[in-house]
């Protein structure tokens, strides 16, 4: 049975027994895989890299990790509008992920060749003697790094857009895969960074960043023609334009348009609504009436003189999202701050597992492998169980998990500020695993609230903004380690009296007050999540999250 509105990589229609499902969304996994068995390492070694073989200062390496984080966010938008307005999801991956490899192989290059990086020495004893990058080395280094952010940013957004692409949340048994692929996407996020915690930084530290780097780009490769081969499969959506455009469109006529009276009926509107290439006619909703004065016909003709139903309703959505985006971003702030500071917590820590010794960068190990088996059992135990007793296709909302995740955050903050007062009050140094409650904590807000907003933004958002709503989610993630930094600069700056540093500006944790910041950032979270769960409760969901008893009869939507 063909499905309306999406078309195979030829642009022929698709067959549902065909195209999509679990099948077309492995070749998804595969690659969220590989390019995070990337990613998650050189997030979190590229300083070292930075420090011991371009010989950037603190700041100026720490600043440039900083700016390609931001960079990757920011570039995601860019692919996201292409892919939602003009190309395919998997066109955009495909035509624009190879950047990624070339930026990975370019690095790889200039680390292999002496002549195009500083010469050898070591930073911390002979300071005065050691070159920073510079000139057309610098150049290089910066052009190839912001290429692979530009390519990582493409994908980044498109993937988990086009993975839910692969699943008809109106048919029943599709509903419920769906959200099965982001819980599954999550997990491949966690697995790929587990995997490059152990083995890509081994071979960047101690076999050579040369060697790092170009198995890096040979990854990235290796999973676009993956995801290349699985072109016959995909289930590609049509875009239908520029959907920023019709949000301002329907804004701009509202405005002009204020002063008429909205009459009981939109006949123009309904009339209108059935545009060419639109596969669903939205209903339309009692919030935002406002809005609704840009389908009143008045004589002129043009899309910034009338607009149909179809734009007003779609533009209501992204209004009625806005309030969930910003609460949802300031009650996640606890997440990178917990997160950063627990593994400095266990650099202070007993660290030692029988005869092996866990350095600090491995315990980034120690929340990702609780969230891959927390992940496993949620997905095949814990949402079946649920489904059967609250009637939801996802065991909960998806506000319902977000809410969950800002919760345990809250707690985590709280178990925090208590072990590291117990930390800094024993004589004899504690043992690692006081700090695996706080752990585990993380561990449950990332299985919850990371994979339960992704999953909110691409279900809820209209359907020709779904790669957009990826990309804002991604940019949330930033935005938020953004007010964390903030956060942290605020309180240092709060409490210092003098010559006396700020509670995080002392030379080690032993000096410094981490328990009474932690109290901070539980009522900081604690505020943000009783102003998530007040936007939460007014949200009225546009995709019914309950299971559908039968599958639909109108094919036509995705």
């Amino acid at each position: 049975m063909a499905i309306g509105g999406f078309v195979d990589w030829r642009g022929n229609p698709i067959k549902r027994e065909v195209h999509g499902g679990v099948r077309a969304a492995w070749f998804m996994y595969f690659l969220t895989v590989a390019t995070n068995m990337v990613n998650v390492p050189i997030l979190l070694n590229l300083v070292t890299y930075l420090r011991g073989t371009m010989h950037m200062g603190v700041s100026g390496s720490a600043t440039t990790v900083t700016n390609f984080v931001g960079a990757t966010s920011g570039f995601s938008l860019i692919g996201a509008f292409l892919s939602d307005s003009y190309i395919t999801r998997s066109k955009t991956i495909l035509l624009f992920g190879p950047l990624e490899f070339l930026g990975y192989g370019l690095l790889a290059l200039q680390a292999h060749v002496p002549s195009l990086h500083p010469p050898p020495c070591n930073i911390e004893a002979e300071l005065s003697n050691c070159k920073e990058v510079r000139g057309w080395n610098a150049t290089l280094f910066y052009t190839a790094l912001y290429i692979s952010a530009f390519g990582e940013g493409c994908m980044r957004a498109c993937l988990p857009s086009l993975g839910a692409n692969q699943f008809d949340h109106e048919d029943p048994s599709e509903s419920r895969q769906q959200s099965s692929f982001f819980n599954w996407f999550t997990f491949g996020i966690s697995f790929g960074g587990f995997v490059g915690l152990i083995f890509m930084v081994w071979l960047e530290n101690y076999k050579g960043w040369d060697i790092g780097l170009g198995l890096s780009a040979i990854l990235i490769l290796l999973g676009l023609l993956v995801v290349a081969a699985g072109l016959p499969f995909y289930r590609n959506q049509v875009p239908e334009g520029s959907p920023l455009t019709r949000i301002l469109q329907v804004l701009v006529v509202a405005f002009r348009n204020r002063r008429f009276e909205l009459c009981e009926e939109l006949e123009e509107a309904q009339e209108s609504s059935a545009e060419r290439g639109s596969t669903k006619v939205l209903s339309q909703t009692n919030s935002l009436k406002f809005l609704d004065k840009a389908c009143i016909n008045h004589g002129n003709e043009g899309a910034w003189s009338l607009c149909s139903m179809m734009k007003v309703e779609e533009t209501k959505i992204v209004l009625r999202m806005l309030p969930l985006f910003v609460s949802s971003m300031i009650g996640y702030v606890s997440n990178p701050i917990i997160f950063t500071f627990t593994v400095q917590q266990g650099g202070m820590t007993n660290t030692r597992l029988g005869k092996i010794h866990v350095s600090p960068a491995t315990l980034f190990i120690i929340p990702i492998t609780f969230q891959m088996v927390m992940l496993a059992i949620y997905d095949r135990f814990i949402v079946p169980f649920l489904r059967k007793r609250t009637g939801y296709s996802n065991g909960i909302t998806h506000l319902q998990r977000i809410g969950i995740g800002f919760a345990s955050m809250v707690l985590a903050s709280i178990i925090a500020a208590v072990v590291e007062r117990k930390r800094k009050e024993d004589a004899v140094q504690m043992s690692l695993f006081w700090l695996v409650p706080q752990f585990f904590l993380l561990g449950v807000s990332d299985v919850t609230s990371f994979p339960g907003l992704l999953e909110f933004f691409n279900s809820e958002a209209p359907r020709g903004m779904k790669s957009i709503a990826t990309a804002l989610f991604w940019c949330e993630i930033g935005l938020a380690s953004l007010l964390a930094t903030f956060l942290v600069q605020v309180v240092n700056r709060a409490t210092r009296h003098g010559h006396k540093g700020g509670w995080l500006e002392g030379t080690s944790l032993n000096n410094s007050h981490l328990d009474l910041f932690y109290w901070v950032v539980a009522v900081v979270g604690l505020l943000g999540f009783v102003n998530y769960l007040y936007w939460a409760k007014k949200y009225v969901y546009h995709q019914d999250p309950r299971i559908i008893d039968e599958p639909s009869v109108d094919q036509d939507s995705p």
